[in-house]
C-alpha cells in the first residue's frame, strides 16, 4: 500500500511539473530557443559537409541537454520554494529522496528530448548510420542526469528564478569552452586543462565524440561513464543535504 501511494505521488508530481513549467518564459528562452539558435548557428557555419556536421553534433547535443535541464530546474524548484508549494509537497507519502527524484525526473526527460533536436536537424543533411547509438543514448541519459542534478544544486541555493539563471550561467558558459564540446581539451592552454576535468560535461562530451566520430574519445568509455555517474550521485547527495539544512526545520 505504501509503495503504491509513493508511486502515485511520484507520478503526479512528475506530470504536474511537466504540464505546469515546461512552457514558462525562462525555460522557453534558455531551455529551448537558446540551444536551437546555437544548433542552427553551428550547422549553418559548417555548411553541408558531412565532416563539419559530425564534428559539431556532439557539442550541440551536450549544449542542448545542459541548458534545457538546468533551465527547467531553475524554474520548477525556485517557483515552488517561493510560493511555498514545496512545503506542501513534503506532506506527500514519499521520502524526501523520492520527492527530489520526482522533481528532477521531468528535467531529465526534457534534457533527453532536447538532445535529439540537433540529431534530427543533422539527419536532414548528414548520414548518421555510423553513430554508435548505444553509447550515444547512454551518454545522453547520463549527461541529462548530471546536468539536472547540477541544476538542482544551484536551484536549492537561491530564492529567485533570475538568481538561479544567473548562477547557472556561472557554470554553463565556462563549460561551453572548457569541456571539449567544439575543440579538444588537449588544445586548451595547459593551465586550464585540470579545470576541464573537474566539470562533468567534459566526460559526457568525450563519450559523444567517440560515439559520433568513430572512437575519437580521449578517455576510455568506462572511465567517462564512471565519472559521470559519480558526479550525478555526488550532486544529488549535496542537493539533498542542502534541502534538509536550508528548507526543512
Amino acid at each position: 500500500m505504501k509503495r503504491s501511494l509513493a508511486f502515485i505521488s511520484f507520478w503526479n508530481i512528475l506530470v504536474k511539473d511537466m504540464r505546469t513549467y515546461y512552457l514558462k518564459p525562462p525555460n522557453i528562452s534558455w531551455g529551448i530557443i537558446f540551444p536551437l539558435a546555437w544548433t542552427g548557428m553551428f550547422f549553418i557555419r559548417s555548411g553541408s559537409g558531412l565532416s563539419g556536421i559530425m564534428s559539431l553534433l556532439p557539442g550541440v547535443v551536450a549544449l542542448s541537454i545542459l541548458f534545457g535541464t538546468t533551465s527547467l530546474l531553475a524554474v520548477t524548484i525556485t517557483f515552488e520554494k517561493k510560493s511555498r508549494s514545496f512545503e506542501r509537497l513534503l506532506l506527500a507519502p514519499i521520502s524526501l529522496e523520492q520527492l527530489l527524484l520526482a522533481k528532477t525526473s521531468g528535467a531529465i526527460i526534457f534534457g533527453v528530448v532536447n538532445a535529439f533536436v540537433p540529431v534530427l536537424m543533422a539527419s536532414i543533411i548528414a548520414d548518421l548510420r555510423g553513430v554508435k547509438w548505444g553509447y550515444f543514448l547512454a551518454a545522453v541519459v547520463l549527461i541529462a542526469m548530471a546536468s539536472t542534478f547540477l541544476g538542482l544544486f544551484i536551484a536549492v541555493a537561491v530564492s529567485e528564478v533570475f538568481e538561479a539563471q544567473t548562477f547557472s550561467n556561472f557554470f554553463r558558459f565556462p563549460m561551453v569552452f572548457l569541456c571539449g564540446l567544439f575543440f579538444p581539451v588537449s588544445k586548451l592552454p595547459i593551465f586550464l586543462r585540470p579545470l576541464s576535468y573537474v566539470l562533468p560535461l567534459t566526460y559526457g562530451a568525450d563519450i559523444l565524440h567517440g560515439a559520433v566520430n568513430n572512437g575519437s574519445n580521449a578517455l576510455p568509455y568506462w572511465l567517462d561513464f564512471l565519472v559521470l555517474a559519480g558526479f550525478s550521485l555526488g550532486l544529488f547527495a549535496l542537493s539533498l543535504r542542502n534541502v534538509k539544512r536550508r528548507w526543512i526545520r
